[in-house]
């Protein structure tokens, strides 16, 4: 377990100080779903916390999109309670809503991810917290890419830092340089309380024939990933339409 923690370790810290993600004073809402990137990311950032020259505090945020009810959820609360860290938990409806017939103009994943933003942004406000960190990691950052070229005509995918509201709130992804499957195998070996994503359009959407092109490609040359990881950041405008 040592190595590959170090080795994840070591990839959120090039990120962290690549892309200058924390600082000293920083109020971290930290955004939970209750999958191996989220849990994975909590992780790593309490223990950044403690050997940081700096100082910084971490809320982790639970919202609970609605698919589900009852107690799933109560052994991630467990995890949450026993970090000794103060955690904000919230219902909402947004998943069933986004499935319903009342949700005309906007796809199911794509409404439950711009309300689950627009929460967080004001959970953040509410609690003074001046920075989001998202679980986003390598994999995810790619087939952004890949989704919205495909699909949006554009060429772009999700940053590692991104400021907003004329930076008054910054949204940070330190797992941006971790793929996915060190982060499962992580969370597998800390034996983190992983929750099943009980969407039910998940593995049926955009992204996912994008993932399973990707993975095509991946078994034909092992190289791909890493070419795709370093073309995001050697981009060549003059030879661009």
């Amino acid at each position: 377990m040592k190595y590959v923690e170090k080795q994840v370790n070591r990839l959120t810290g090039q990120a962290i100080h690549r892309y200058d993600l924390l600082h000293d004073g920083d109020r971290i809402l930290v955004a939970v779903s209750g999958g191996a990137d989220s849990l994975v990311m909590f992780h790593l950032l309490r223990e950044w916390q403690r050997k940081a020259p700096i100082r910084f505090s971490l809320l982790p945020c639970f919202l609970n999109m609605g698919f589900r009810h009852g107690d799933y959820w109560l052994p991630l609360r467990e995890y949450l309670h026993e970090s000794g860290i103060g955690f904000y938990w919230e219902g909402t409806d947004y998943g069933p809503f986004a499935h319903s017939r009342k949700n005309r103009k906007k796809s199911p994943c794509f409404f439950c991810a711009m309300r689950r933003r627009q929460r967080l942004f004001e959970i953040a406000h509410r609690f003074s917290c001046n920075k989001i960190a998202l679980g986003h990691n390598l994999d995810d950052i790619i087939e952004t890419f890949f989704i919205n070229v495909c699909y949006s005509g554009e060429m772009s995918t999700m940053v590692p830092k991104q400021e907003m509201f004329q930076g008054l709130l910054t949204i940070i992804r330190p797992l941006a340089l971790v793929e996915k499957s060190q982060v499962n195998r992580l969370s597998s070996l800390l034996k983190l309380p992983v929750i099943k994503n009980p969407c039910p359009s998940a593995g049926t959407s955009s992204r996912a024939e994008i993932r399973e092109l990707l993975k095509t490609l991946y078994g034909k040359n092992r190289k791909i990933k890493g070419n795709i990881r370093r073309a995001l950041s050697h981009v060549r405008p003059e030879y661009l339409l």
